[in-house]
């Protein structure tokens, strides 16, 4: 077997040391490249544990997402050579001169680290455990230990900080989902095709042993996969069938709770920060996160935008300096200004205005319920006289129900809850609820997403067999479903249904309108196509890569027949909206 290269050299302000070895509890040796100041003495680390290739450089792995963030955001280019930068991790030519030790570790399978690949699985997050407590006695470890990255280098953080590193000492979550079943593979009940895809295009491509097929750095010029090369049988035999078992636990099993955080034991220090546009993965984790973790400190941040872009950006590399800086270095000045939650407010046009808040949800929220009115298609804020039902297909389009234009301009500002009373033709029935916008003269108002250009205000899911609360757990304005058993519809009979739409923020011009629309399928934005990007299958239409499509999750027998919403005067369904009063004049950005 051909080996590693493990050497160091100094260069562009830093000692790197390439593919240190790293061995884990079972004897498996991971490769991790270290960036540190050039300067002998003991230093923070940041340290990041993932799928992603560390010596596949960001613009060669991911160029349709550079190519807009440098275009865009010149300030994310400045100051760097930019030979350094990887997807979703720190550029360490920006964190190295502030006295900090950046550590990339390639995880299980991927890259430069052998083994079988199984993702958030328990192995990996033990991985990840062992990874921290090395990096926090090597003798250039101060023995303080933080942890900062994107999606999945955000994700693993509320995992691992569950077992209690003695070496964590910070953790920034940018956009990390934390729920395995709720946030990320199961969208209140539904399948998300999203991680089956992820999985061919984003980790297959970067196994250990893909060879030349895998690419090389463009740093170094060594192999990005390691120094072997395995036959395609070989390499299926080094990972889990990572669609197969997600289809294979549909409810919220053992399956998925070893891969979910118990927030009762992450009491890490902790910056979270939020996507409004990341429906369907990103900003739920970020936002219970910070509700529910044990943690003493904790801080949560909301921004918009793609869901890479400012984590690189002077806005929000300089929040991440401020906070490691506090927890790390001992300097508090800077985050001792911070405030506990920092909203960008977003207004039409892609313009977003910074507040303070002290908490979330925000305790001044005017809960507003605009009840459903089937026979004018309306959203109002009196119950309907009378009763009435509306059908419509199961698997369609939908009906969409909108206010009148509003007299004044109008906040809505966190989580939402649709109540509603249905009944289907056949044993179950899917509900995509979706937030939206309109013009005066009804333009959509649509956003940057995570993802997708054209995102809508907010989004919903609840698969009606999964309608079971959890009533600890549940909120007025955030319904929590147990999705631990199937309660089929008895066709033709009423059943009650409360969905969760995922937090978001809008400030809503006086004239237009906010409307929501009740479909059988997923949100499709009526204004044309989005493109592609090179590190996504399909086309952007709406909802990004985050869809529910997968024909064995929506079999006709169960899902394609006709939809019914009933209104009475006892049972009257009901859109509620955080709706937030004024506060003070909010500063620009």
């Amino acid at each position: 077997m051909t080996t590693l290269h493990e050497r160091s050299e100094t260069r562009d302000g830093m000692r790197i040391d390439w593919n240190v070895p790293i061995e884990m509890d079972d004897g498996l040796v991971l490769r991790a490249d270290v960036f540190r100041p050039v300067k002998d003495g003991r230093y923070p680390v940041l340290i990041t544990y993932g799928p992603y290739a560390k010596n596949l450089a960001f613009q060669d792995g991911y160029p349709s997402a550079w190519n807009l963030m440098a275009q865009n955001h010149p300030d994310v280019t400045a100051n760097s050579t930019n030979k350094y930068q990887n997807w979703e991790v720190v550029d360490p030519e920006k964190w190295v001169p502030h006295d900090y030790v950046c550590v990339r570790v390639d995880s299980r399978g991927c890259g430069c680290s052998p083994g079988v690949i199984d993702h958030f699985s328990p192995r990996e997050t033990k991985d990840f455990y062992d990874c921290i407590e090395w990096a926090g006695v090597q003798p250039w470890s101060s023995g303080k230990v933080g942890l900062n990255g994107i999606s999945y280098l955000a994700m693993n953080q509320w995992h691992v900080a569950s077992l209690q590193p003695p070496h964590l000492a910070a953790m920034c979550i940018w956009e990390g989902s934390a729920d395995w079943y709720r946030d990320m593979t199961h969208h209140g009940g539904m399948l998300s095709t999203f991680w089956e895809n992820w999985f061919d295009m984003q980790v297959k491509t970067v196994q250990y042993g893909a060879g030349e097929r895998g690419g090389r750095s463009r740093v170094h010029g060594e192999l990005v996969c390691g120094p072997e090369t395995l036959t395609e049988q070989q390499l299926a035999a080094n990972r889990v069938d990572f669609g197969g078992q997600i289809l294979a636990h549909p409810l919220d099993d053992q399956y998925h709770r070893d891969r979910s955080p118990d927030w009762s034991k992450v009491k890490t220090p902790l910056f979270s920060a939020a996507n409004w546009g990341g429906q369907g993965l990103h900003p739920r984790g970020n936002f219970e996160g910070f509700v529910r973790a044990a943690s003493k400190d904790k801080w949560l941040e909301a921004h918009g935008l793609e869901h890479w872009t400012h984590f690189y950006t002077d806005y929000g590399r300089e929040m991440q300096l401020a906070f490691f800086d506090h927890f790390l270095h001992g300097k508090k000045a800077k985050w001792a200004k911070q405030p506990k939650v920092l909203l960008q407010v977003r207004h039409p046009g892609e313009k977003f205005v910074a507040r303070a808040e002290n908490e979330w949800p925000i305790a001044r929220t005017k809960w507003t319920r605009f009840y459903l009115d089937p026979a004018s298609n309306a959203l109002a804020t009196k119950a309907p006289a009378s009763s009435a039902k509306l059908d419509f297909a199961a698997m369609g389009d939908g009906v969409t129900f909108l206010t009148p234009p509003l007299k004044q301009d109008t906040e809505i500002t966190g989580p939402s809850a649709l109540k509603l009373f249905i009944s289907s033709t056949t044993k179950d029935a899917d509900i995509f609820a979706v937030l939206r916008v309109f013009t005066g003269d009804l333009k959509e108002v649509v956003f940057k997403g995570a993802i997708d250009p054209h995102t809508p205000i907010a989004q919903g899911w609840l698969r009606a067999s999964h309608r079971k609360l959890d009533k600890k757990l549940s909120k007025p304005y955030r319904p929590y479903h147990t999705h631990d058993e199937v309660q089929p519809l008895t066709p033709g009979k009423s059943v009650e249904l409360d969905v969760e739409l995922w937090p978001t923020s809008i400030h809503v011009p006086a004239g237009y309108r906010i409307g929501l629309t009740v479909r059988g399928k997923d949100y499709e934005y009526p204004g044309g196509s989005g493109g592609k990007l090179s590190n996504f299958k399909n086309e952007l239409t709406g909802c990004g890569p985050f869809l529910h499509n997968k024909p064995e999750d929506r079999p006709a027998r169960l899902f394609d027949g006709t939809t019914t919403l009933h209104v009475t005067r006892a049972k009257a369904p009901y859109l509620l909206l955080p709706v937030i009063p004024a506060k003070t004049a909010a500063k620009k950005r």
